[in-house]
């Protein structure tokens, strides 16, 4: 016998839901191509009309313990009634085939309510002191531990890459961090993470809150999903040249980046409190302000990964990946015209380039490594 937990993406806006339901099948089954297909009332999720409400689930991953394989989690696409093509809300459909070059690692940040439409734990017992020494606290500067960290371990179980957690800038603030290889599978884990963290809340009564500004008063951090991401080429070949041209491609894509990036995100992008603004486009090493950090590991060398830190925490991760994979394609095809356009160049048009790079290299350093490649 096995219990198999259906789990799907509603068509609500601007975020979408989650939601679940269970079948009991007589037979033993942990792998994916022996799982049926099932509907729901789609009249009831916003994704179809009353009159012809059948939706299909088709199962495209499954989540399970090898120590348990009676019950089993089936994340699913929703599929028109013929079941052949995918419903319009089926964001992941869109993402095309798997590709295990791109690697994907979100940090999702949240805060934890005491409740739907309570405060957020930890703040209706007195005064709360400013943000920083709630960061890692451990103690009396941490609430919410016992829901975080048995997540974090239920995850692994799972087999979701859940590479760490932490208390954040505010009392009641957590961050978790899920690696994935393969766009496909990042936005799964990432769905499916967020799927066993509200399940768990069921069990304590709390709140998962996910809106990027839940503070709005005093001097607090919103929740954001930073995005790190790196491909072959970014790990194994980058290059200035090359880097340049993805910021460069960032920065042209700035609107169609943002458009999918969660809603009532200018509320946390203000410029302050670790953000670039909503209407700005800027990069740095080891700048938590900028929209896209690069680590110093990364700029030593010009290879490896840079973070995204624009993405709000209620983002639909199937829509972040796509558009940073269509940014992506869009620097190769730039980074010769780059290259063109500052091989032959003076000394001083490097200076504001230079700048950027926090002293990891000079404009001397930048010229000749254009020149060189």
């Amino acid at each position: 016998m096995t219990r198999i937990e259906y789990i799907w993406v509603d068509g609500y806006t601007p975020e979408p839901n989650l939601r679940s339901k269970i079948k009991v099948v007589k037979e033993q089954i942990y792998k994916l191509d022996g799982i049926p297909e099932w509907n729901f009332d789609g009249s009831s999720t916003l994704q179809a009309e009353g009159d012809n409400s059948d939706c299909i689930l088709k199962p495209v991953r499954v989540y399970c313990s090898l120590i348990d394989t009676s019950k089993i989690y089936v994340l699913c696409e929703v599929m028109n009634p013929d079941g052949k093509t995918p419903h319009e809300t089926n964001q992941r459909a869109k993402l095309g085939e798997e590709d295990e070059d791109m690697w994907f690692g979100f940090e999702q940040e949240f805060f934890i309510r005491e409740g739907k439409n309570k405060p957020i734990l930890g703040h209706s017992e007195g005064s709360i002191e400013g943000q920083g020494k709630y960061y890692c606290g451990v103690g009396s500067n941490v609430v919410g531990r016992d829901i975080v960290e048995e997540h974090m371990d239920f995850c692994l179980t799972m087999g979701i890459d859940i590479t760490g957690v932490n208390a954040e800038v505010a009392l009641g603030q957590w961050e978790y961090q899920v690696f994935s290889k393969g766009k496909l599978k990042a936005g799964d884990d990432l769905w499916m993470s967020r799927y066993f963290m509200e399940k768990l809340s069921e069990k304590y009564g709390y709140y998962i809150e996910y809106h990027p500004k839940p503070l709005v008063y005093g001097e607090w951090n919103g929740s954001g999903l930073h995005t790190n991401f790196s491909t072959d080429k970014m790990r194994n070949k980058g290059g200035v040249k090359y880097f340049t041209a993805l910021f460069n491609s960032l920065e042209s894509r700035r609107r169609q980046h943002i458009e999918v990036y969660g809603s009532d995100n200018e509320l946390r992008l203000t410029g302050r409190h670790e953000t670039q603004s909503i209407d700005k486009f800027s990069w740095g090493v080891s700048d938590r302000g900028a929209s896209i950090r690069v680590p110093v590991s990364t700029a030593k060398e010009w290879k490896g990964h840079i973070e995204d830190r624009r993405p709000a925490s209620n983002a639909n991760p199937y829509e972040i990946v796509k558009v940073i994979s269509e940014t992506i394609n869009m620097a190769d095809e730039l980074a010769e015209t780059v290259h063109n356009m500052y091989t032959n160049v003076s000394m001083k048009n490097f200076d504001e380039i230079a700048k950027k790079y926090n002293g990891i290299l000079t404009s001397e350093q930048l010229l000749n490594e254009y020149k060189e490649d």
